[in-house]
């Protein structure tokens, strides 16, 4: 067995050691097709060039900006990737604040969207382990609840950039623009 390189198609578990993100966070992500994987008698294989292009997009390949989106709302997660799917981002959507810490260990974003009401970790813990990881990071809070506690905690951090909900496409456009790219310019000349 001369041959050391990694196998292509990887086993669930598999993947979740590669990104370092819980098993069940994997099988959810491949069942909501935001994973590259095939169904191969029954079991799902995930495959690691496609994950390494798509997903994690290895910053020496270059391309487009990539932005992460934290947010457990299923529709708002829907109209996330619509936006930048036409505004030319490679995305990844996570549901959690934890999967959020993981994703940023494992990669470099050009910016994240966060929502302050998480299933698992406040969006304050969430944001400050973010800036910790890449002190850097240009975070875009998204929240119901303007007046919040947990958005008090972060502007004590410094300004930062909020969208309240109900989240409009234009309000995503601005926020896009303002950190200094193109935006979906498409649908707003339409």
């Amino acid at each position: 067995m001369a041959d050391t390189a990694p196998p292509e198609l990887m086993t669930v578990k598999e993947t979740s050691e590669y990104l370092r993100i819980p098993l069940p966070t994997v099988y959810y992500l491949v069942q909501r097709g935001q994973l590259p994987a095939v169904q191969i008698g029954g079991r799902w294989r995930i495959k690691r060039s496609l994950l390494d292009r798509d997903v994690l997009r290895k910053e020496e390949q270059g391309g487009q900006p990539t932005v992460l989106v934290v947010d457990d709302d299923p529709a708002l997660q829907a109209l996330f990737k619509q936006f930048l799917k036409k505004a030319g981002f490679g995305r990844l959507v996570v549901g959690s604040g934890s999967e959020a810490i993981a994703m940023a260990r494992k990669q470099k974003f050009d910016f994240v969207f966060l929502d302050l009401k998480l299933p698992d970790v406040s969006g304050d813990e969430v944001y400050s382990q973010l800036k910790a990881i890449h002190p850097d990071l240009p975070i875009v809070v998204i929240t119901g609840y303007p007046d919040s506690e947990i958005l008090s905690r972060i502007l004590s951090h410094g300004p930062v950039t909020v969208i309240k909900k109900p989240i409009e496409y234009d309000q995503l456009n601005l926020a896009v623009k303002q950190l200094g790219h193109k935006g979906a310019t498409e649908t707003a000349e339409a």
